[in-house]
């Protein structure tokens, strides 16, 4: 889970009038459900396809979404395959275990600033609330409620091509996170998901989130997982730069077995 949200989080930083491919580098901190820990990360954007790369230890785990083929792969630099999984397809299944209808979701300025990588950045509050069923089963029903400052820097590199991204890609219904941990928790994963247009129509990049995750409702399952209690993360830029990217990097390394997944 804690890779899900480090996933999530590096694909949330970048704003400039110009388009131009995007590198994004970061940190996350992460915690609950017995996990905790800071991972470093890359996001890099490339017209209608997007790559990160976090670091685990002595591997590189990287996600590549690309929009146009409506495929996302998952590989890591020790082993020489690759999953693969058709969006569409999986995006029309998770829409079973969520209730889009339902959905609540603001980002509202608070008048407060400070500064983060060497950029004025605004403050928000953030709430986003999806109702989820798991494994599509109505009478095991919970609320999903993210809270959280946001820390937006409007005009910093490469907003246009961050918002055409994510625009783009919420447009199809997908979601930014391993799908098998999406089947899981498709409430997360939509909120996530929900939380993404909020950001995209500031006309800015998130530098900074923290992010509360917490669990709500009635039914046996809705219990045990607040019991659990919540999760939280922190997501910070440590820098963003424009530049022309490889169309390579946006694939699995040649050689590599494709594994389709469902």
């Amino acid at each position: 889970m804690l890779r899900t949200i480090s996933t999530v989080f590096l694909a949330l930083i970048v704003a400039s009038p110009a388009l131009a491919d995007v590198t994004i580098k970061q940190t996350t901190s992460g915690k609950g459900l017995g996990l905790s820990g800071t991972m470093n990360g890359t996001t890099f954007i490339k017209g209608m396809k997007m790559r990160t790369d976090t670091v685990t230890g002595d591997t590189i785990r990287t996600t590549v979404f690309d929009l146009e083929a409506q495929k996302m792969y998952a590989f890591d630099s020790k082993k020489k395959e690759a999953d693969v999984w058709d969006m569409q397809a999986f995006g029309e299944e998770l829409s079973k275990s969520v209730d889009a209808s339902q959905m609540k979701a603001s980002l509202t300025e608070n008048g407060k600033s400070k500064e983060i990588a060497g950029k004025t950045a605004s403050g928000y509050d953030m709430e986003v609330t999806v109702p989820a069923a798991i494994g599509g089963n109505k009478e095991m029903t919970m609320n999903v409620v993210l809270t959280g400052p946001v820390w937006i820097v409007k005009g910093a590199p490469g907003t246009e091509d961050y918002a055409g991204f994510y625009k783009a890609a919420l447009e199809r219904g997908w979601i930014f996170s391993d799908p098998r941990a999406a089947k899981a928790s498709p409430g997360q994963a939509k909120t996530m998901a929900e939380m993404y247009r909020k950001f995209a129509e500031t006309g800015g990049v998130a530098y900074e989130t923290e992010m509360q995750i917490k669990l709500s409702g009635g039914g046996p399952m809705a219990a045990l997982m607040s019991r659990m209690g919540g999760m939280s993360s922190t997501s910070t830029v440590q820098s963003v730069e424009t530049g022309t990217l490889a169309d390579d990097l946006f694939a699995p390394p040649a050689g590599y077995k494709l594994k389709p997944q469902k």
